[in-house]
């Protein structure tokens, strides 16, 4: 067959050939870039399993080129065109907002899960514009939108990929186009989902009902979801469904962040061996680095990741500290991770609302200043690709010793936030920062229990996971110490976009309750 152009291991090649066959016979013809109308086949699900470096990603961005060039349509989590009944859709999905980004910073254009099972309602005179932009419909004539105006979004689409930004680019906001939000009714063709180790087992069978044909990408050697005894959902799948990858790529064979990370394979390696492999590393190599304490700096913006939630909390108030945070008060540029959405059962409108700009639980956020209301927050959505919103928040810092945490400032109700300059390891799954510090002592305790998951001891797949979070440089902390900032917190980094308000507030009979 002609493969894309890039160059293909064996195991790489042997699994685009599989899925390629199973495409075929769904409908999608990846050879001959046709397609059939859907129906012809029974739909099968499929898994790639490797662990970092295997070249996972870079398969999974091939076979959605290579749908898209057999004329599937990418369904994103901004717009959906009209359903026709011969057209064939596709949609690439990962669990979390930064997990999608990362995928989106290497070219594919992913969304999240929500973000497929609830579609945005447009406005008609704006879906027109959508229409056009997506190759759906003639140019339009919109009152108040000039010509210019226009090519500005198509511009801006054929780069991004992104009617809600390109729609931005001509002048408008998200409340003047999307009148609201639906659950899907309708199931697509063809799902991509990335980071597959994270998903439980309701998600899966969620999926499943959305995407008769499912190709999940995923590292056995990270951690399983919490509550699931080690299993991952691709253990579920008969061993024909799954290709497996093992061959390190070449670009990534002299990574040594990834050196360490398949160090931990050899049943072999106990705990301080492998401390002692890291220190020799950051001898030689300047990609990783033996730390003697936390450096407060990278905390605003990656979090130190622990095994333990009585040393997250010790770092948080720790961070906190140095920077001179007050007790009633967060500081604009304080990290926030998103715990979830406290609205009752009536507003399920707004909780889609906040849930479909990317404040869903596990979202990583920075606070840049209270809002209009009390109680509101302007927030930067990390990895969202319409980042800045405003949102009634309840804002949780948990102190050490204290079973209830401290609220500096709250709403009625809201989205629900706790610190982020430190966060579990299990938390940071599916996100890369460019540097990660690794707390050190917290693995030395894991390794000190004794426990083991699915087959392998705790303290290596916290370490794995740990590790492969770094994309450029590792920090080893091995000293329970914090560094003094070289600065003052600030968001000069954050991409400065109007914020788009979302109103929260109870109407005044429900508040006289």
């Amino acid at each position: 067959m002609t493969l894309p152009a890039v160059t293909y291991s064996n195991d790489q090649a042997e699994a685009f050939d599989r899925i390629a066959d199973a495409f075929r016979d769904e409908g999608v013809d990846l050879e001959e870039a046709t397609t059939r109308p859907p129906g012809a086949g029974k739909g099968q699900v499929l898994a790639v399993t490797g662990k970092a470096g295997s070249g996972k990603t870079l398969l999974l961005a091939a076979i959605s080129r290579a749908a898209e060039e057999a004329g599937v349509t990418l369904v994103s989590g901004d717009y959906e065109p009209r359903k026709h009944r011969a057209r064939r859709t596709l949609a690439i999905l990962a669990p979390t907002n930064k997990a999608a980004s990362v995928l989106r910073l290497r070219g594919v254009p992913a969304t999240t899960i929500h973000r497929i099972l609830y579609t945005p309602v447009y406005d008609p005179e704006y879906e027109r514009i959508a229409e056009w932009l997506a190759g759906e419909g003639e140019k339009p004539v919109i009152e108040g939108l000039t010509e210019s105006a226009l090519d500005r979004a198509l511009a801006f689409y054929q780069t991004n990929r992104s009617i809600p930004g390109a729609l931005a680019t001509a002048g408008l906001r998200g409340s003047d186009f999307i009148t609201g939000w639906k659950r899907r009714d309708d199931p697509l063709d063809i799902g991509l989902i990335d980071e597959a180790s994270m998903l439980d087992d309701k998600q899966f069978d969620d999926l499943r009902e959305i995407f008769p044909t499912l190709l999940i990408f995923g590292d056995p050697a990270q951690l399983a979801p919490v509550g699931q005894s080690g299993r991952m959902v691709f253990d579920r799948l008969a061993a024909p469904q799954v290709l497996n990858l093992n061959r390190i790529h070449r670009q990534d064979a002299d990574n040594p962040i990834l050196d360490l990370a398949h160090a931990l394979a050899d049943p072999q390696l106990g705990f301080e061996d492998f401390e002692r492999m890291i220190e020799d590393r950051a001898r030689s190599d300047d990609r990783v680095v033996w730390s003697q304490r936390v450096e407060v700096d990278l905390m605003a913006r990656s979090p130190v990741l622990v095994w333990r939630n009585a040393t997250r909390i010790r770092l948080i108030n720790a961070f906190r500290s140095v920077h001179e945070a007050p007790e009633d008060a967060l500081l604009p540029g304080e990290p926030l991770v998103c715990d979830g959405i406290e609205l009752p059962l009536k507003h399920r409108k707004k909780r889609l609302d906040l849930e479909a700009r990317g404040l869903i639980k596990g979202a990583q956020v920075v606070y840049l200043g209270p809002g209009s209301k009390p109680g509101f927050s302007r927030l930067h959505v990390v990895g969202a690709e319409n980042p800045q919103v405003s949102a009634a928040s309840i804002v949780k810092i948990e102190k050490p010793g204290e079973e209830e945490p401290f609220i500096p400032f709250a709403a009625r109700m809201g989205a629900t936030f706790l610190h982020g300059a430190a966060v579990t390891i299990h938390k940071a799954q599916g996100s890369q920062w460019r540097d990660v510090q690794v707390f050190a002592p917290d693995l030395f305790a894991a390794a000190r229990v004794g426990r083991i998951e699915a087959g392998q001891p705790l303290w290596k797949r916290l370490a794995y996971v740990a590790i492969t979070r770094a994309e450029t440089r590792l920090h080893w902390v091995v000293r329970n110490r914090l560094a003094r900032p070289t600065g003052p917190l600030s968001t000069d980094d954050l991409r400065a976009v109007a914020a788009a308000p979302l109103d929260l507030s109870l109407p005044a009979a429900e508040e006289e309750t």
